[in-house]
């Protein structure tokens, strides 16, 4: 099938590409204006590469009716990182590029709308996160993310689009970006250094970016998906394990400053999904491949073997 990507050169875009390549789609990708394309560095000439910002889609358009993608997975976001996380520009530049950009490919004949949501549209729940909850983001990226998922939904039903919007509760792996907490204590550690960390009583439920990518490709097998699925482990872990758990990989005697910094404000304490119990596990029959002790010792190995990147 001929395929859309969005945000391809993030981290989990890069894999998404590569596993729609490797399952024989044809892939067009598209980036921002100054992207470092490394991600994708051996499958990019495979592709069909539109450069645009978000919130100038229209300037690409003709772009994008020449790709004529049948399935469009959006994953572009402008503010991922808990430093702007209530930045006004999550919405200027997020939510009516989104809407635009859908308007664009239904024109071009798209017949499935594949949206990347996030688990901040729910905001702080105590117990396990179903898509049935009351939707309560506690910040401006949750909140944008809850009305892109919203209006593309309400677009979709006007064309008879198939809508699928996958929220992703947190996703780890190689090539991810180092501000991300696993990344960030992997390379302090690998520096020898102590990284500075909460006291680490968050539980959160982690998913390897392959299992997520393939996750995505499911819905391309799956024609009769449709609708709002969560996509997570069902297993969650404290932070305080999780950083122990790294640091054992890489030297069991080097120092966690576990405790060393207070909760930021908003601090989501736990998050954890219903794992093979979701409605997608059961509709699809996917369930996640690698476990954590698996997943963080293959990311601690690619950023130990890629650490001149990051001037170590």
């Amino acid at each position: 099938m001929r395929c859309l990507v969005t945000g391809a050169s993030g981290h989990l875009g890069s894999y998404l590409t590569r596993r729609l390549l490797e399952a024989g789609h044809t892939v067009t990708v598209v980036v921002r204006q100054q992207s470092d394309l490394w991600r994708l560095a051996d499958v990019i000439a495979d592709t069909t590469v539109i450069r645009s910002q978000l919130e100038d889609i229209d300037q690409v358009e003709s772009a994008l009716m020449a790709a004529a993608p049948e399935v469009v997975f959006h994953l572009a976001w402008q503010g991922v990182t808990s430093k702007f996380r209530n930045d006004l520009h999550q919405i200027e530049n997020n939510l009516l590029g989104s809407v635009r950009l859908l308007e664009i490919v239904q024109q071009a004949g798209c017949k499935c709308w594949v949206g990347l949501g996030s688990q901040a549209e729910y905001g702080a729940y105590e117990g396990v996160i179903r898509e049935d909850l009351p939707l309560q983001p506690m910040t401006l990226y949750g909140a944008t993310k809850l009305c892109v998922g919203f209006l593309t939904r309400q677009l979709c039903d006007l064309a008879g689009t198939r809508y699928v919007w996958l929220r992703v509760l947190a996703a780890y792996g190689p090539k991810d970006d180092p501000v991300h907490l696993i990344p960030a204590v992997i390379l302090k550690l690998l520096a020898g250094e102590k990284p500075a960390l909460t006291p680490g009583e968050q539980r959160w439920d982690y998913l390897y970016v392959e299992d997520v990518a393939e996750a995505a490709c499911e819905v391309i097998q799956q024609p009769r998906l449709q609708g709002i699925y969560n996509l997570g482990s069902g297993q969650a872990y404290t932070v305080r394990d999780i950083v122990t758990r790294i640091r054992d990989m890489i030297d069991t005697g080097l120092p966690l400053g576990i405790g060393e910094i207070p909760y930021g404000p908003n601090q989501i304490m736990r998050l954890q999904g219903e794992g093979t119990d979701s409605p997608f596990c059961r509709e699809t029959g996917w369930k996640p491949k690698v476990d954590l002790d698996e997943g963080l010792q293959q990311t601690v190995d690619w950023f130990r073997a890629n650490r001149q990147r990051y001037g170590l």
